[in-house]
């Protein structure tokens, strides 16, 4: 036969999961706030390489894929409306620079109209990205 324990002794036997869930939230939401975002352009681009380049922390990224599309934020861009895009993401944060990062295959012409748009936005910290050895 079997021996029922009383009530009171099952509830006594039941560990609490409250605290400890408790601090595992907090920490999530400690490290999901203090996590670091990294900006993208939105596509992957074949870079050139180069014998020497700087590093840089921009604001703003701009790839130029391989049959010259413009990609800024992530977003397709026409080339008529690279300086629109420009000017907004420049009012945003105007100590950044700007790195565009160009296909291989892309047009000289193409990276000169997204650097030309960049100067007469007022862009001054301008650079093209390439991969370093």
């Amino acid at each position: 036969m079997r021996k029922s324990q009383p009530k009171a002794e099952e509830q006594a036997q039941a560990i609490d999961l409250t605290p400890m869930l408790d601090v595992v939230f907090i920490m999530l939401i400690f490290f999901i706030v203090t996590a670091s975002f990294i900006k993208t352009p939105g596509i992957d681009v074949s870079r050139t390489e180069a014998l020497s380049a700087d590093d840089r922390k921009a604001a703003i990224l701009v790839a130029v894929s391989g049959n010259n599309e413009i990609w800024i934020d992530k977003n397709l861009v026409e080339p008529d409306s690279v300086k629109l895009q420009l000017v907004r993401l420049h009012t945003e944060n105007p100590k950044g620079g700007l790195v565009i990062q160009a296909d291989n295959n892309a047009n000289l012409e193409t990276v000169g109209l997204v650097a030309d748009a960049a100067i007469e936005v007022g862009l001054t910290d301008i650079a093209v990205s390439t991969l370093t050895e």
